[in-house]
């Protein structure tokens, strides 16, 4: 990812968390799930694991996606609907990244449960089953 679009969360985030009221402390960012230099990093514009910025999306009380989506150049959308500009899709990811995403949520599970599978037969059965998630419209 460019430089400028971590900027650009950069800015975004450390502008919604002011107008919350939110300080950087390690309480804040622990009732979020995650860590004060998660949280620092993300301010900071230097990347962090995908898996934390829905953390840092609820501390800043965003819909999760909101970080990534801002990163692409999207904005972010607030958690409660209600509160979204008329016409606001609450994700914006594309549904490339939707697919990723599914890929590895359905390989770690199989990993998890299933003892005796080969990467092969791992990555075969995670494709099939994004696949028919893709088919009945849930991707």
């Amino acid at each position: 990812m460019a430089p400028s679009d971590l900027d650009r969360l950069a800015a975004v985030a450390r502008k919604r968390r002011l107008e919350l009221g939110l300080a950087l402390t390690d309480v804040t960012a622990k009732a979020g799930g995650t860590s004060k230099g998660t949280w620092q990093r993300v301010e900071k514009a230097e990347p962090i694991r995908d898996t934390n910025y829905v953390k840092i999306d609820g501390l800043l009380q965003w819909a999760p996606g909101s970080c990534i989506s801002v990163l692409e150049g999207g904005e972010p959308v607030p958690a409660d609907p209600s509160k979204a500009e008329p016409g606001t899709v609450i994700s914006e990811l594309s549904s490339e990244r939707k697919d990723a995403q599914a890929l590895g949520v359905v390989q770690l599970a199989v990993v998890a449960t299933t003892d005796g599978l080969t990467s092969e037969e791992i990555r075969a059965l995670s494709e099939r089953a994004v696949r028919d998630l893709r088919t009945a419209g849930l991707l």
